[in-house]
């Protein structure tokens, strides 16, 4: 393993830990703040601090071709909408169980490549995509009485995100990945400011300001770091690291929430898990193929 994918190995580790400590801070902070609050105020911390990364790299985040002005505005949309729905069901949901959920973004964002692109996927992928929705269907557990809307709104989270990374494959490479992200934090936070009209404000005190600057600063993190490791080292040897979510999940959610998924629940999270290693490894053997 060279050295440029053992950095971008430890940078998406470094990204996963500090996205799931951002979750974390937030299902926390939300204990005593209205929901809308906390994305106000992480929002303001994260996208002027973004804002200012782009103004020191000299990146211009208005000035986009107009085709690029539309894609960066569907996937704004869909970020929008991934937030909102993943942040309303961490309130109310084990972290490790939403996690494990999300765990099946791979797989759905192969599956719709294939549908809008026409990537081809054989039926090797193909299998292993059905195979990991079983594992998906195990964690929600459809038809009982740990399926509720809860459920429904980490799947619709999962959808969104999956439109929002195909928007996101649409855009010119020379688009500056923090002006991409500006976008989003300044729309999520304008929709945090419309959700406050209806559900007001709570004082802050020191604890909710401090778990609210370590969600911010967090999301930074994950934010820089995942962009640095994808764009290094092999991304069939990086990739799959993504998986170290889940693990910090279950170890952030048991140490801070006491709460520990079901036998159901590990087993559908380690068939997604599977299913997806086997998803990515499998492209990056085809991609190598192509490439010789």
């Amino acid at each position: 393993m060279g050295a440029d994918t053992l950095r971008a190995v430890a940078l998406m580790n470094v990204a996963m830990l500090a996205f799931t400590i951002n979750d974390t801070c937030m299902k926390l902070v939300t204990q005593s703040l209205p929901l809308y609050q906390a994305i106000v105020l992480r929002g303001v911390t994260s996208t002027l601090t973004l804002w200012l990364v782009a103004r020191a790299k000299g990146v211009r985040v208005l000035d986009l071709a107009p085709r690029d002005r539309r894609i960066v505005a569907m996937r704004t949309l869909a970020e929008v909408a991934a937030t909102v729905t993943f942040l309303t069901a961490l309130t109310q949901m084990p972290l490790a169980t939403l996690s494990a959920i999300m765990q099946s973004l791979p797989l759905a964002v192969t599956l719709g490549a294939a549908l809008v692109f026409g990537d081809r996927i054989g039926w090797r992928r193909t299998m292993a995509i059905l195979l990991g929705f079983v594992g998906v269907l195990l964690i929600v557990q459809p038809g009982t009485a740990g399926f509720d809307r809860w459920s429904v709104l980490g799947l619709l989270s999962v959808a969104a995100v999956v439109v929002r990374d195909l928007a996101t494959r649409g855009l010119d490479p020379r688009v500056p990945s923090v002006a991409v992200a500006v976008w989003a934090g300044g729309a999520v936070t304008v929709l945090g400011l419309v959700g406050m009209a209806f559900t007001g404000w709570a004082p802050v005190g020191p604890a909710e300001a401090l778990l609210i600057l370590c969600a911010s600063a967090a999301l930074i993190v994950g934010y820089l770091t995942i962009v640095m490791a994808m764009r290094g080292g092999d991304m069939a040897t990086v990739a799959p690291f993504r998986y170290m979510a889940l693990l910090w999940a279950l170890l952030l959610g048991w140490s801070i929430f006491g709460t520990w998924p079901d036998r159901l629940t590990w087993i559908g999270a380690a068939i997604v898990v599977l299913a997806g290693l086997f998803t990515l490894l499998r492209e990056g053997r085809l991609r190598r193929r192509g490439a010789s």
